[in-house]
């Protein structure tokens, strides 16, 4: 029987996005306003909820494209998204609304990424003896993963500890900062370093261990059984300052506003009047209404 503690640390926005681009457009609120992303995410949620049973957990969600703190030291980070139409916008309210009602402590920062949260409650309550499950697909987690953590790309039901990153990335858990540093990373538009690649970027660090002993020795790199190894030594002595960024970029942060107890993570039963008052605006139906008013206090 498993008896360590485990908290679910879910990166909602993520769901939510994917509910949206999923769910056909037909569902509206009793102000014909779309909220199909609403629909699809409360799905998620029992679905996670009846399957695992969590007695602690937490939904992250992302704010602002353009508040975080990384937007003050780099102003074109992730500039090259699109911002959310006013209807997704008023969707992700909602869905906070619903999570909480459903009983789920809910986080959410203007300066703090969804990231930011899930990495700052995962290191709060390590001393407490909890271990992370990270509901989420994005790479970025890796380096959180301490012995006996785990993230879980909940749609295609794979689960990974920091043993597996390795085969799945090419580096450590304790790498993936350094790797995502040299590499890059398009999605939130972190440059890194010009022309070199995952397989580069994870080679370099199998050698060097660390960006810093990469920096310190970038002499030797140009030595090195790599396929254009002088020019990537090259690329590195001109974008040192893009690579210390980018790690300053790719790092989630420890220290982000979150609750510090484990009793603030406990997942509670659902509010009745809260989910009622919620449903009958969002026309949610009666079958769904019945599973989350089914959820037992864990």
């Amino acid at each position: 029987m498993d008896t360590v503690k485990r908290i679910h640390l879910v990166d909602a926005s993520m769901y939510v996005f994917r509910a949206w681009h999923s769910m056909p457009d037909q569902f509206v609120d009793q102000d014909n306003h779309p909220v199909n992303a609403v629909h699809g995410f409360c799905r998620f949620m029992l679905d996670l909820l009846e399957r695992e049973k969590p007695q602690h957990a937490a939904m992250a969600f992302d704010v602002s494209l353009t508040t975080s703190f990384r937007n003050a030291i780099y102003p074109a980070y992730k500039a090259n998204r699109d911002p959310a139409p006013e209807s997704l916008k008023r969707q992700f309210d909602y869905c906070r609304k619903l999570a909480a009602a459903m009983g789920l402590r809910v986080l959410a920062d203007t300066d703090y990424e969804a990231d930011d949260l899930i990495g700052s409650t995962a290191f709060a309550l390590r001393p407490h003896g909890f271990r992370a499950v990270i509901v989420s697909a994005d790479k970025d987690f890796g380096q959180l993963l301490g012995e006996g953590d785990e993230q879980w790309d909940f749609a295609r039901g794979t689960r990974w500890g920091a043993a597996d990153m390795p085969a799945k990335l090419g580096v450590r858990a304790d790498q993936v900062i350094d790797y995502l540093a040299l590499a890059g990373d398009a999605v939130d538009n972190i440059p890194g370093v010009r022309g070199i690649g995952a397989k580069t970027a994870a080679a370099l660090l199998a050698h060097f261990d660390t960006l810093d002993g990469l920096l310190e020795r970038i002499d030797e790199v140009e030595f090195l059984r790599l396929r254009g190894a002088r020019s990537i030594a090259a690329r590195l002595r001109d974008h040192v300052d893009s690579a210390r960024l980018s790690r300053q970029l790719s790092a989630i942060a420890m220290d982000a506003p979150v609750p510090l107890k484990p009793d603030d993570f406990i997942v509670r039963s659902p509010h009745a009047e809260q989910v009622t008052a919620l449903c009958e605006h969002l026309r949610i139906g009666a079958g769904t209404r019945q599973r989350i008013k089914s959820l037992q206090q864990q």
